[in-house]
Parts: C-alpha cells; structure tokens; sequence
C-alpha cells in the first residue's frame, strides 16, 4: 500500500470523525429560534437606532415576541415605524397595540446670538461633548445649545441642523422620527421628546437654565426665571417650577397659552398655532 494512499484513507478518517463531532454538537448545542421574531424584524425599518431602548430591530423584534406569548405589548414600540408598524406588528402576532400618540425632538433653548451673547472664544474640539466638559462654552449660560452639532451627528434621518443665524439647533418636524438619538447625544440634556400635540400644536418653555432669575438673566434674555406667574396661571395645573426652573407637563397641558402671556421673559413658546387676527375698530 502506498504512502498517499495510506494519508488519504487517515485524512479522511480525521474528517469523518470530525463531521460527526460537529454534527452531534450541533444536535446537542442548537439554540431554537422563534420564527416569529424573523416575522416581526421583517416588518420593522430596520434602522437600528436604539430610540426603541433596545440593540437594534433584531432586539425589539425578541422583546415583542415575548411580550406577546405575556399577553401584552405595553411599553414596546418603534419609533421610527410608529403605530402603522406596531399594527402590522401587532396582526401578526393576533395582539391588541394601543394607539400611542406621536412626538417629536424639542430643542428647549432660544438663547440666540441676539438673546445671549458671546462672552468668549474657543478653539478646542469642536464638538458639544469638548465644550460642554471644558465649561460653559462661548456665552456665559452653562445650560443652553452649544451649536456644535453633535446631535446632527447622531440623527440618521437629517431631521436636525444648526441654524446658522441664532446658532441653536433646530428639529424638522416633518423628518423627526423621535428616535430619541438626539436627545443622548446632546450634553446639556436639553433636547427632549414631546407630544407633537393636537395639529402639531405644542406650548412649552424653552429655557433649560437653573440658576436664579438675576444670574440667568445676564446670560440671556429670554431665561426663565422661576418667577412662578405661570405656574399659578395655569387652571390645569400643568406647570410646576422646580431649581428656578418652570416645565409644562404635555400629559396635562390644555394648549389654552394662558401661560404663555403672563411669561415676563418670553421664555415659553406655542408652536404651529394660526396667527392672531387684527381687530379693527371702526369709530
């Protein structure tokens, strides 16, 4: 018998034996999948932006399954599909999906170049994170839009920019999925997630400053102060102030803007509503 002969029939002795180690380990080790959760990450964007609170679509897509075999999908949702992706969702797996309301990213600064003015000049990294960690930027508020765009970075559907005249960055309603990638990227915590509201009308301060009313007034017009005026306005007792700071609670806010005329500094702002008529009287 020759010696390559006598190599191949060993070779392939190894790779039988190894074929059926392998297949037994593979028998014995498997990990089974439902199938349902490939259905679901089917139907979701597949954007993987984590607004879900989970690792990607694949994630959510396993969080759903097993809340749907605990007979309920409470809490779950995409943001970026919304509830016409949760329905589909929810037929699929036979659930019932609560219809949840739409929001939107909020940039709850107006300290514009006009409102607050620079006060300095750095020439460090460019980015909100360096700024933030290195003080209280180029004006003299600690608490507003740094304007360096790192939550442009983190928007995957171009629905954020940074205004070039005020400075501040600003969210296209009609983009914003309300992922939430804006809102953990922004240092300064002052992006926040609200109900888009009744025909996309929302009240709400726009300030993010906690200092006292003298010191945050210096460092721009439009701060709120704490004065409270809008806190004891509002009949529906949707507005508290807590470290010299007012907050418009959109769970409970009835879009009536009493609060929003009694404001001194003109930190609270309604959006989207029509335009007040001029009343003419005629003598």
């Amino acid at each position: 018998m020759s010696f390559i002969l006598v190599a191949v029939m060993v070779l392939g002795g190894i790779g039988l034996v190894a074929a059926l180690v392998l297949f037994v380990c593979s028998k014995k080790f498997a990990v089974k999948e439902d199938p349902r959760i490939g259905q679901v990450a089917a139907l979701l964007p597949q954007a993987n932006c984590g607004g879900c609170g989970f690792p990607g679509c694949s994630g959510l897509a396993d969080a759903i399954v097993k809340a749907a075999d605990k007979g309920s999908l409470e809490g779950l949702g995409c943001p970026v599909g919304g509830s016409a992706v949760m329905g589909q969702v929810a037929d699929l797996l036979g659930m019932a999906m609560a219809n949840s309301e739409p929001k939107v990213a909020v940039v709850r600064c107006n300290g514009t170049c006009a409102n607050r003015p620079r006060v300095a000049v750095y020439s460090g990294l460019r980015t909100c994170s360096a700024m933030h960690a290195c003080g209280a930027g180029e004006t003299a508020c600690g608490y507003g839009c740094l304007g360096c765009g790192d939550c442009v970075q983190a928007c995957q559907f171009g629905a954020i920019s940074i205004n070039p005249e005020t400075g501040i960055a600003e969210v296209d309603e009609d983009k914003c999925t309300s992922c939430g990638a804006c809102v953990k990227a922004c240092p300064r915590h002052i992006i926040e997630l609200r109900k888009k509201g009744v025909k996309n009308r929302r009240v709400y301060v726009c300030c993010s400053n906690r200092d006292k009313g003298a010191v945050s007034m210096k460092a721009c017009k439009v701060s709120c102060i704490g004065c409270g005026k809008c806190e004891k306005e509002c009949p529906f007792g949707a507005i508290s102030v807590s470290n010299n700071l007012s907050y418009i609670d959109p769970e409970k806010c009835r879009l009536c803007r009493k609060c929003e005329k009694v404001c001194p500094t003109h930190a609270i702002v309604a959006v989207n509503f029509p335009a007040p008529k001029n009343v003419t009287v005629e003598e």
